[in-house]
């Protein structure tokens, strides 16, 4: 059967084709994406009506990994794939994030994007194609969507920006982010990066938004090919009353504008508005109220959005009183938990987070066996959002999508700043509790994480702090109003949610949502040198808590050596069976670890306790020793034969002590100076050359008699 294919150059040689009419014919459309050996295959079913009461937009998106696209099992007992890994939720948001807000307002049927990871390059990584799989999905079906969009990555690489760099280059980039965009607009940031400047954040994202409209450009020919494509359903998924509109307006618009005018805190503010609503609902007739009440609550958000937007952009004042750069107050603290390894208490305004720090050792690394990434993690951020934390009551289930994607966030931010090799031995663990939220929980998070991290002892390179940014805007009279550190209200009414984290030279982290079209750079940069300043200004706050990382490890915290060795001795360090590094952690209470990387050994060694650290260096030292002559040693006689004594000089290491070089007088039996067990200093005098059998004295280094005067 052959399909529809439409294939393009991204910009640098090389292609990607999208190709409909052959698979999953039965979806409302489907196309599979093929760049290299990566393929996806991506599908998107509706409903052709809305649910009961639904004024929202119920998508879903997932995004799954066939481990058989490697060529791969899966792992468990089960051999089967499973619950989707983080990096697939990571994935799956990051198209969520990029096709919620281009479906139509009133459009609210349920929708499902699926994509699949159907073959995997290993150089060509499939994160930067599911945007393009996801859209062009819809592109060819019948759907309502105001698209097309895509994703590309683009990552900075000896100060030249790449689109979709090869996977083995990704970690020479000092700039690696995600950015989704229609033909007009850019719609998502995401990615990490190394103290890069405000400027080449901008320029990251112009060069992105020129590859984008290549992609877009492609789905709208492909899309103009297929005949189910055009035109795009009808649908009636709202029913509205004129009249019930215009009268709630003229009830609440001012009462809302006079609350929204007013300084108020989050829950007070909440009732304030909520009561409103309320008394609306008492001037009408009972039975028209329950016959209209869902009509009532899309109509009463409508004018709330409004009119908050407009206070803002009218007075240049917040909902708590703010102005709009202003950071809401802060307070830290240090060392707040006495048994942990490091914590830190951040609060800002209504939003606080406490966060600890745990080090561990290889032991404690984190392993990820995917389809596509296989590697070990020895930093681990995890962000829990209790409910409590926003005073709601909510059935805990497992962690949410939400929070994987703000650990992720937070955990970019500081993955820049965490030393490696010998100045950082640890497998370090950062986890942050939100126990109050009102806007920018996972930038508390990072401020948090940073100070945990310096109580701990973690010799970071530099202090992060992170802030989030907003804006309101009004594209009829074109004015806007970016916020600094938004609150709860402002995101959900606001156009953007702009999350910036970096240290004083340079942002490390950024994650963008636009709600709105045709947001210019010029905002942009307003909006990130208004970051800048605000992370600042939290960071000056931080310091006043901590200011450098201890000089040493809580007393509580395992002290960790390493050593390098070279390979060839990592089995006599381990023994037959592992008996050798069982019998040393035995002896001395010590953990020992032990990984083979490149031509060396590297073993970790962790203990509370110094001179268990220093027996077992000791130890290892002496087995891997390569005996030298001329070398005095202080050895264990093992075994006794009729000719001499044969003496362990190094683990594993015997060499043979004549029974003439024992002592200077001649003797009748080796059992007259020496029994098995003795510990003798005996001195190495040669090597055979073919056997390499040692050849060892004592004589030499016990000094000579004195001759008889007779």
């Amino acid at each position: 059967m052959q399909g529809i294919v439409k294939t393009f150059d991204i910009g640098d040689g090389r292609s990607i084709s999208i190709e409909t009419g052959r698979l999953a014919k039965q979806a409302d459309g489907a196309v599979v994406v093929k760049m290299g050996d990566t393929m996806l295959l991506a599908t998107v079913v509706a409903r052709k009506e809305a649910g009961e009461n639904v004024d929202f937009m119920p998508l879903s998106v997932e995004y799954r990994e066939k481990y058989a696209a490697a060529g791969r099992f899966p792992g468990g007992f089960f051999k089967r794939e499973a619950r989707p890994s983080d990096y697939e939720i990571l994935i799956a948001r990051l198209v969520d994030r990029a096709l919620r807000p281009l479906f139509p307002d009133d459009f609210h049927a349920e929708t499902q994007v699926i994509i699949t990871l159907i073959s995997a390059d290993e150089n060509i990584l499939p994160d930067a194609l599911a945007g393009l799989a996801a859209s062009a999905a819809l592109a060819v079906s019948d759907i309502p969507f105001n698209g097309p969009i895509s994703e590309v990555r683009v990552a900075r690489i000896d100060g030249k920006f790449v689109v979709n760099p090869h996977t083995k280059d990704i970690p020479l980039a000092d700039l690696d982010i995600m950015v989704a965009a229609s033909m007009d607009n850019i719609m998502m940031v995401e990615g990490e990066m190394k103290e890069v400047s405000e400027a080449d954040m901008i320029e990251a994202i112009k060069f992105a938004h020129e590859h984008i409209k290549i992609q877009c450009r492609a789905q709208l020919e492909l899309a103009a090919m297929v005949e189910k494509a055009n035109p795009k359903r009808t649908y009636c998924h709202e029913t509205n009353d004129a009249e019930l509109k215009e009268k709630l307006h003229a009830f609440a618009y001012q009462r809302i504008v006079d609350i929204a005018s007013n300084p108020t805190a989050k829950h007070e503010r909440s009732d304030a508005f909520a009561a409103i609503k309320e008394e609306f609902i008492a001037t009408l007739d009972p039975e028209e109220a329950k016959e209209k009440e869902f009509m009532i609550s899309r109509y009463y958000h409508d004018v709330e959005k409004e009119a908050v937007r407009n206070v803002i952009l009218d007075k240049r004042q917040r909902l708590d009183g703010r102005k709009l750069d202003q950071i809401r107050p802060i307070w830290c603290e240090v060392d707040y938990l006495p048994a942990v390894h490091g914590s830190a208490i951040f609060t800002r305004g209504e939003t606080q987070s406490l966060t600890t720090v745990t080090l561990g050792t290889k032991l404690d690394e984190q392993v990820i066996d995917g389809a596509v990434i296989e590697e070990k993690i020895n930093f681990i951020l995890h962000y829990n959002f209790p409910p409590f934390s926003t005073g709601e009551v909510k059935r805990i289930m497992g962690t949410s999508r939400r929070e994987i994607g703000h650990g992720n966030l937070a955990l970019r931010a500081l993955k820049p700043m965490i030393p490696n090799g010998e100045e950082n031995p640890y497998t370090i663990r950062v986890v942050s509790d939100i126990l109050e939220s009102n806007g920018s929980s996972s930038m508390a998070t990072v401020c948090a994480g940073t100070m945990a991290l310096m109580d701990a002892g973690v010799k970071i390179r530099k202090p992060v702090s992170g802030i989030a940014m907003g804006l309101i805007s009004d594209t009829k009279t074109s004015r806007f109003a970016v916020l600094s550190d938004i609150l709860g209200d402002e995101d959900h009414l606001g156009d953007m949610d702009f999350k910036v984290t970096g240290t004083v030279d340079g942002i490390t982290a950024c994650q963008m949502d636009i709600k709105v079209d045709g947001m210019p750079y010029e905002v942009l940069a307003q909006a990130l040198e208004q970051a800048k300043a605000g992370r600042l200004h939290i960071l000056g706050e931080m310091m006043k808590a901590i200011s450098t990382p201890r000089e040493d490890y809580k007393p509580h915290v395992p002290r960790i050596v390493k050593m390098t060795i070279p390979k060839e001795f990592i089995g006599a360090v381990i023994g037959p069976g592992g008996k050798v590094i069982q019998e040393m952690q035995r002896e001395t209470g010590s953990t020992i670890v032990i990984e083979e990387v490149g031509d060396f050994g590297i073993i970790d060694i962790v203990s509370n306790n110094k001179e268990s650290i220093e027996a077992v260096k000791d130890k290892i030292k002496r087995i891997v020793a390569i005996p030298e002559i001329g070398t005095v040693y202080h050895g264990v006689v093992k075994n006794i034969t009729t000719f001499g004594a044969f003496v362990e000089v190094l683990p594993g290491k015997d060499g043979l002590l004549h029974i003439s070089e024992i002592e200077h007088r001649r003797l009748d039996k080796v059992e007259s100076a020496l029994k098995v067990g003795d510990e003798i200093d005996v001195k190495l005098i040669d090597i055979d050359s073919k056997t390499g059998k040692l050849k060892l004295s004592r004589k030499v280094l016990l000094p000579k008699p004195e001759p008889d005067q007779k």
